[in-house]
């Protein structure tokens, strides 16, 4: 990219934080970037919109936002005296502002369908590394971060961790868009009371309420909004739609497909492809949630009943009734409403599987893994934020809590 222009300093507009400003040229540059650009079309919350209308805002606004309160943190951690160099302070900001580059349309959802062998995680660190050839080694430093192999730990902590500038942002624009007020945290208090200590990112003893706050919305959030039932309904749906599409293409049926979606419908394409055959990644660079919706709209008149119906559903918001609970549904709940489907569709038993979900969920909001958010105090002594909380007992919240749910079309008829 030796003909890359140079860009001036921009600051741009943003409904969370207001003006954000890009510091620096080449993140312009990386904005202004197709692969970058792609993230305008990539939902932030997958079908959550289904349950809260506002939910509509994409991973381009969620990198931004990310990126700019690192920007933040970069500036308060040297206003502690703590050196963070130039080059370090734009290899973080970069890294940041692409940790999401290689997600999928609808995320996790095509991870569970029809790119099942490689995570997202994975697919960031090749779009990095491709778009490091193209910047003639800019983003070395960034990737070092990225992958946790730069000297400096607490700046792959400030992107992941369980107090990273991701999750900050996250919390705060999910439930910005989504209306959920149970997420708002104060990102800029707890800001202002991160230091390092012992090359660990740290909180200040007065930031411990603000902690707090930012564990119990981390809760709220999953059950409200990401594990919230009818979302769990439609994507569980969206997902064996892909899984249907899928099985077609491998028995030969035609299906209509951009040819992005194509590729990765008719393979099982694994890390090492997209290693060995760069054509696979600027393939999937090609994917975005306009593919699937586009795909689905034409599906739901394809002659597959199975394929049909589901579409039609999903579209329609015709989605799955859904019973969550604490204990496991048993054979009989299962094949009870596997009848019910093969009865009142008309299908197969093996068809009626696609129409019958039973799955469980996990949510725990906060670990006191190695990754603990840990608050120094005053006399220097670091506590885990769990056992450091005399407010309320975080430590029950570091406790995973499953519950299993039993999705179909007649559930309780």
């Amino acid at each position: 990219m030796t003909d890359r222009p140079t860009n001036k300093k921009k600051i741009l507009n943003d409904p969370v934080y207001g003006f954000i400003t890009l510091r620096h040229d080449i993140l312009h540059d990386l904005i202004d970037h197709p692969w970058f650009q792609r993230l305008r079309r990539i939902s932030q919350l997958g079908l959550s919109h289904l349950v809260y209308p506002g939910a509509v805002h994409n991973r381009f606004h969620h990198a931004l936002g990310a990126m700019h309160l690192m920007q933040s943190a970069v500036e308060e951690i040297r206003q502690k005296g703590h050196v963070i160099t130039d080059k370090e302070a734009l290899g973080v900001s970069i890294a940041i502002l692409l940790h999401d580059i290689g997600h999928g349309p609808f995320s996790h959802a095509l991870e569970h369908s029809i790119v099942g062998n490689v995570n997202h995680e994975d697919i960031s660190t090749f779009m990095m590394n491709r778009l490091n050839e193209e910047f003639h080694g800019e983003l070395n430093t960034a990737i070092e971060i990225f992958n946790n192999h730069y000297p400096k730990k607490f700046l792959h902590e400030l992107v992941s961790s369980q107090l990273d500038m991701d999750r900050m942002d996250y919390l705060r624009r999910d439930s910005f868009y989504s209306g959920v007020a149970e997420g708002q945290i104060s990102s800029e208090r707890i800001i202002k009371m991160l230091n390092v200590a012992g090359d660990k990112l740290v909180v200040e003893e007065k930031g411990i309420y603000s902690v707090e706050k930012f564990i119990v919305a981390r809760r709220l959030m999953y059950w409200q909004v990401y594990l919230h039932k009818t979302v769990l309904s439609a994507e569980y749906m969206l997902m064996n739609i892909l899984k249907r599409a899928k099985w077609l293409a491998g028995q030969g049926a035609s299906l209509f497909a951009s040819p992005a979606l194509h590729l990765f419908l008719s393979n099982n394409l694994s890390k090492e492809d997209f290693l060995s055959n760069p054509d696979i990644l600027d393939q999937f660079a090609q994917l975005d949630d306009y593919d699937i919706l586009g795909a689905i709209k034409v599906w739901q008149h394809h002659e597959d009943k199975v394929l049909s119906l589901l579409c039609q559903k999903l579209l329609s918001r015709e989605l799955f009734k859904i019973e969550l609970r604490k204990d496991p549904f048993s054979e009989r709940d299962i094949a009870s409403e596997l009848d019910k489907v093969t009865k009142h569709l008309n299908l197969s038993n093996d068809e009626a599987q696609y129409f019958v979900i039973s799955e469980h969920i996990d949510n725990r909001a906060y670990s006191t893994a190695a990754s603990a958010i840990m608050i120094r105090f005053k006399d220097g002594t670091l506590k885990d934020a769990a056992s450091a909380s005399d407010h309320l007992n975080l430590s029950a919240l570091s406790q995973p809590v499953t519950k299993h749910f039993l999705c179909s079309p007649f559930l309780g008829n």
